[in-house]
């Protein structure tokens, strides 16, 4: 709901009402990525009502500066970017298998589990 108030507050409360949704997620959301994912849609909400602040104005605006700096942030960036490099390596298997390499093969060239490749290429059409 409070996300929903911060899309139609006034432009004189929004800090205010940001800055409060986002230390609410820091202390109710114990999963890191939707919380920063959850930050990073107020944010964008905030942007949307201040075209003109630059990303670094809006994070001092925001006191998202500090955050940036936390074990919880860097830990929720590092495992976003390791989903990211297993979906763009499994984006290649369709590729793989019709050159005719073996799960085994590819599980070994792409450094995945075989049992992950084999999920993958059963749900290959």
């Amino acid at each position: 709901m409070g996300i929903v108030q911060l899309v139609v507050e006034s432009k004189k409360k929004t800090r205010e009402v940001a800055r409060h949704l986002i230390s609410k997620a820091r202390q109710e959301l114990t999963d890191a990525v939707i919380q920063q994912q959850v930050i990073e849609l107020i944010q964008t909400i905030v942007l949307y009502q201040f075209p003109n602040l630059s990303r670094e104005e809006l994070e001092a605006m925001l006191g998202l500066s500090e955050l940036r700096q936390t074990k919880v942030y860097q830990e929720a960036r590092e495992e976003g970017s390791q989903e990211g490099k297993l979906e763009a390596k499994l984006e290649m298997l369709p590729l793989l298998l019709q050159t005719g390499l073996s799960v085994e093969e590819i599980a070994q060239r792409l450094g995945l589990d075989v049992e992950i490749i084999r999920e993958a290429a059963q749900q290959q059409p």
